[in-house]
């Protein structure tokens, strides 16, 4: 019984990819002046999982440092960004990949998130690479539609995981953020 449940744990963490984000770049939408900057900077110097924050006013982008190690909570971005008053218009995440392999339509997990690439050729990611997160709420509604009507996978259109996910090892209903290269 031990030895099954060794092989099953052993299956399970093989599934999952080898990466770690180390940083970001976050563009927010709606903001006017240097305190709707500054709130935002603040908002997201709050999050648990980000070591350092960098403001850039002229392009009302922040760059981010996670703190090594940390998992990273790409909801949790959101949150604090909405909850600052702003929205995300684009978010890139880089990261060190060790062996990814990523293809156009295949859902990979890294760390505890599942991930569904869009538009990329197969391809082993190795070393740092950035990923653009085009979920709903990380791009703009223009960019989300035209991202959404090229796919007729479910999962795009909500964030969670359907039948086109299953295929891939998702469980029914997990949060799956689709990114590209």
């Amino acid at each position: 019984m031990l030895k099954l449940l060794c092989i099953v744990v052993a299956a399970v963490l093989s599934m999952q990819s080898n990466a770690q984000f180390s940083r970001g770049t976050l563009q927010a939408t709606g903001l006017t002046c240097a305190m709707c900057s500054n709130a935002v900077n603040k908002a997201l110097q709050a999050v648990s999982f980000i070591e350092s924050v960098k403001s850039d006013i002229k392009n009302s982008a922040f760059s981010i440092v996670f703190k090594q190690n940390a998992e990273i909570n790409i909801d949790a971005l959101k949150d604090a960004v909405e909850d600052a008053g702003f929205s995300i218009g684009n978010l890139k995440l880089t990261g060190t990949f060790d062996g990814v392999k990523i293809a156009n339509d295949l859902h990979v997990t890294i760390g505890n998130a599942n991930f569904h690439f869009l538009d990329v050729k197969e391809q082993t990611l190795n070393g740092e690479s950035t990923i653009t997160v085009l979920d709903k709420n990380f791009v703009t509604a223009k960019q989300f539609k035209k991202i959404s009507s090229s796919s007729k996978m479910a999962c795009v259109q909500t964030g969670k995981a359907a039948e086109c996910c299953s295929k891939d090892g998702v469980a029914a209903d997990a949060r799956v953020y689709h990114v590209t290269i």
